[in-house]
């Protein structure tokens, strides 16, 4: 098996076979506490706009959906794991906007397979590739804001070639690097409504659940995310 990291939306466009487009802060973080907390379905969409349309179509759906870290006007949600825990979403279908990880699915036409990853999550999608024994898996970290590499993306597409190829990985230095990275704004005092330090926690917390999240696509060509439990 051959295993490549790739970065932002080249790497998104790049990312051949098996894909997995990983946003650790907070996007995919974020899908999965939703799928712990009974979410049915989840529609990833790249577009502001589009993402108002559909709800305008389905108002009974949720709309989680942020723009630079923050919650965006007439949104159900931030992009915060746990304002989704404190939640019902118990049975709901969900849209889903970001600044970074539905980019990437967006992005990534000529994967095969495509999934969405976190640390949370990394485990179980590891053993959901392994199953598909594939000859190529793209690993596309989706950094901030499709801007610039992130400690935390890169590390976690890191672990999951470790899972995939039986190599070392130090869980607990990469928690001390993602909390003086890119995870400091969570610690910010007057940053606390939109990235509250419980993010961080949550977001770092390895294989807490045993799903991964593949990417399918309805008869009308849109794609959707549903929970796939491998563990």
């Amino acid at each position: 098996m051959e295993v490549t990291i790739h970065q932002l939306l080249e790497g998104a466009r790049e990312a051949r076979g098996v894909t997995v487009v990983i946003d650790v802060f907070r996007a995919y973080s974020v899908e999965s506490y939703a799928f712990a907390g009974g979410m049915e379905r989840i529609y990833p969409v790249g577009n502001l706009e589009e993402a108002y349309e559909l709800k305008r179509e389905h108002p009974d759906f949720l709309l989680c959906g942020e723009r630079e870290g923050r919650k965006q006007e007439g949104c159900d949600f931030g992009n915060s794991p746990l304002e989704i825990m404190k939640s019902d979403v118990q049975g709901r279908t969900m849209i889903h906007t970001t600044s970074a990880g539905t980019q990437g699915l967006e992005n990534a036409t000529g994967a095969d397979v495509l999934l969405a990853g976190a640390l949370v999550n990394a485990k179980a999608t590891a053993e959901y590739i392994r199953r598909l024994n594939p000859q190529h898996v793209s690993l596309v970290c989706m950094g901030l804001a499709c801007r610039r590499p992130t400690d935390e993306d890169t590390l976690c597409a890191q672990y999951l070639r470790a899972l995939l190829l039986g190599e070392e990985f130090d869980k607990e230095k990469a928690v001390e690097i993602m909390r003086k990275g890119d995870g400091q704004r969570f610690f910010i005092p007057e940053d606390q409504s939109f990235a509250p330090r419980e993010d961080f926690d949550l977001c770092t917390q390895f294989d807490r659940f045993p799903f991964a999240l593949p990417v399918r696509c309805t008869p009308d060509g849109r794609k959707y995310i549903e929970k796939a439990m491998v563990l």
